[in-house]
């Protein structure tokens, strides 16, 4: 017989860690909101950390981070190995990004996101001595269907048949990058339409998924810290991902494997993360197709979150009003 969402309440992590997850994200998506359009993703960065650090101490978890933010470029982080949580309760492995998108928010531009997943202790592939993954996501209908290893053109058609629709009726998630103007290419000779992101590539893999996205599909090389991130969410959507690390040297690609990383390996969506029993939280910084942004709306701010939960299928919105004498200063209001 199959599981009730009640029986889940029992399993760990439990369901009462997910609200506790989504005050954490909140915290880091409201602190980040003075630094909106101020052009210092820094500052923004690390004002979203300490509120989501604060928050996480109290959680009732034994979390370890897994999968960290920060390493690329030096900022203010939550580190790989770094404990989190009271120390009570289930063991877990942690993936955060206080900001997906720190460039889209100093910039003010759409689907920046404060993140959290959460997976059994030891489910995690730990892929963060190689900072790129190539990836493809797609709603189930990928599923036997999409191969990361074949040209795009053919998995464009292959998916299109899967679907029921034409090709042209297609549209593809890209990051904007001069590493894939070819792959951009391909993808508008075979007949599709491209949603180029600049920044903020969960968000483009969770829309692929959705199934009342307009996003078909999501392909590129973006962060693989991101590509785990996602994993988690993709559990819960029933969706298809394939992800395949990209070290940009031979010496990234040395580190990789000394770490036990095979850089030539397709990772399956349960290579990436083991199992079901997976969480994914979001809160919108700034408004994208996912969520809503963080608005300040006379004495409060309202946030919007959603959690997605992998063992029971479920996808849960949250939407909070929090009095803005409660997180900002004056100067900030």
């Amino acid at each position: 017989m199959a599981s009730t969402d009640s029986d889940l309440m029992h399993e760990h992590p439990d369901r009462n860690i997910a609200l506790e997850l989504v005050r954490a994200t909140e915290a880091a998506a409201i602190r980040s909101y003075p630094w909106i359009g101020r052009g210092d993703k820094i500052g923004a960065d690390r004002a979203a950390v300490d509120a989501m650090r604060a928050f996480l101490s109290t959680v009732d978890f034994d979390g370890v981070v897994v999968i960290g933010e920060g390493e690329k470029d030096e900022a203010p982080m939550l580190f790989n190995g770094e404990h989190v949580g009271n120390g009570r309760g289930p063991a877990c492995d942690i993936a955060v990004d206080p900001i997906d998108g720190t460039s889209l928010t100093a910039a003010g531009r759409q689907n920046a996101l404060s993140v959290i997943a959460v997976a059994d202790r030891g489910t995690m592939l730990d892929a963060s001595s190689v900072f790129y993954m190539d990836k493809i996501v797609t709603d189930a209908s990928g599923r036997g269907v999409v191969d990361i290893r074949k040209p795009i053109g053919e998995n464009l058609r292959a998916l299109a048949k899967a679907k029921g629709r034409e090709v042209s009726d297609l549209r593809v998630a890209v990051l904007n990058r001069p590493r894939h103007e070819q792959l951009i290419a391909d993808i508008r000779e075979a007949g599709a339409g491209t949603r180029l992101i600049s920044d903020g590539d969960v968000a483009g893999g969770i829309n692929a998924a959705r199934y009342e996205s307009r996003i078909d599909m999501c392909v590129g090389i973006g962060g693989s810290p991101e590509g785990i991130t996602t994993a988690c969410a993709i559990k819960a959507l029933g969706g298809f991902m394939q992800g395949r690390l990209a070290p940009g040297d031979a010496a990234e690609r040395e580190r990789g494997e000394a770490a036990g990383l095979d850089c030539d390996q397709v990772y399956e969506l349960d290579d990436l993360v083991r199992g079901d029993n997976t969480f994914f939280v979001a809160t919108g910084v700034t408004d994208g197709e996912l969520v809503d942004g963080v608005r300040k709306k006379g004495p409060i701010i309202r946030t919007e979150s959603i959690v997605l939960r992998g063992r029971s299928g479920t996808i849960r919105r949250v939407r909070a009003d929090h009095l803005v004498e409660k997180w900002l200063d004056a100067a900030d209001r």
